[in-house]
C-alpha cells in the first residue's frame, strides 16, 4: 500500500474514530481488489468532514476541533447509515462490529486474519503527545514517560511476533505487544462485505447470512 494514505482531517480536527475508518476502508479496497493505489477508495476530505458530522455531531460553523467521537457511537453510525464515499451519495456501511477483548492476544490476531482488520482505541502516552514532532517509527513502553496526555483510535492490518502494524495520521507504525497489553482500552473486528466476498473469511467462521441475522437487533431499521 502507498506509504502516504492521508490525515484524514485528523491534524485539524482530531476525528480520529472517522479517520481510522476510512483507513480501514483503504486496507479493505486495497487489498480485495487489484492491489492497486488507482483501485483502492480513499475519500476527500469533505466526505472525511461529512461523516463526522453525522456521527459525532461535528458543526463546520463552530470554531475548534470538534466533539471527538465514542468508538461504539461511531461504529454503530456506520453499521446502520454507513460512511458517504464516491459520487451519487454512496454509502459504504459496515457488515458488523464485535468488540474483541484486549487481554486475549489470540483472539486479537484472529480477528485481523478474518477481518483484515482491527480497530483500537488507546491511552496515549506522553512519548507520543501532540507535543511530538516526530513519532517514532515503533510505539514501545516507556518508562520514563507513561502519564496519560489523551486517547487516539487507530487500525491494525497485521502482525508478526514483536508487533502490530498500525495506521496512525495517515501512515504505518509499529506498536510492540508491550505496548499493546499496557494502553489498548477497546478493540473490535469489523466487517466489510466486499471482503468478506472476496476472502470468504468472517468474525467467528460465521456466513455472511448468519453474521447479518447476528447483528440484526443492532438495525435502527429493524
Amino acid at each position: 500500500m502507498p506509504a502516504n494514505l492521508g490525515v484524514m482531517l485528523n491534524n485539524r480536527l482530531q476525528n480520529c474514530t472517522c479517520a481510522a475508518f476510512y483507513h480501514a476502508l483503504q486496507v479493505w479496497s486495497f487489498n480485495t481488489g487489484e492491489r492497486s493505489a488507482a483501485k483502492m477508495l480513499t475519500p476527500s476530505d469533505a466526505e472525511v468532514e461529512k461523516l463526522y458530522q453525522l456521527a459525532c455531531g461535528y458543526d463546520p460553523n463552530q470554531p475548534g476541533e470538534g466533539p471527538g467521537g465514542r468508538a461504539q457511537h461511531v461504529l454503530k453510525y456506520l453499521f446502520n447509515h454507513g460512511a458517504p464515499i464516491g459520487q451519487h451519495e454512496r454509502r459504504n456501511r459496515i457488515v458488523a462490529y464485535i468488540e474483541v477483548d484486549p487481554r486475549h492476544l489470540d483472539d486479537v490476531k484472529r480477528a485481523i486474519n478474518d477481518c483484515g482488520v482491527v480497530y483500537i482505541g488507546f491511552h496515549v502516552p506522553g512519548n507520543l503527545g501532540p507535543e511530538v514532532r516526530h513519532l517514532p517509527d515503533v510505539w514501545d513502553v516507556d518508562s520514563a514517560n507513561r502519564k496519560i496526555v489523551g486517547g487516539h483510535a487507530v487500525v491494525s492490518p497485521g502482525y508478526d511476533e514483536d508487533t502490530l502494524d498500525v495506521i496512525s495520521w495517515g501512515r504505518f507504525y509499529r506498536m510492540t505487544w508491550d505496548f499493546f497489553s499496557r494502553y489498548v482500552e477497546e478493540i473490535y473486528a469489523i466487517a466489510d462485505k466486499a471482503w468478506v466476498e472476496s476472502t470468504r473469511k468472517t468474525p467467528g467462521g460465521l456466513t455472511l447470512g448468519e453474521l447479518e441475522e447476528q447483528m440484526s437487533a443492532l438495525r435502527d431499521d429493524r
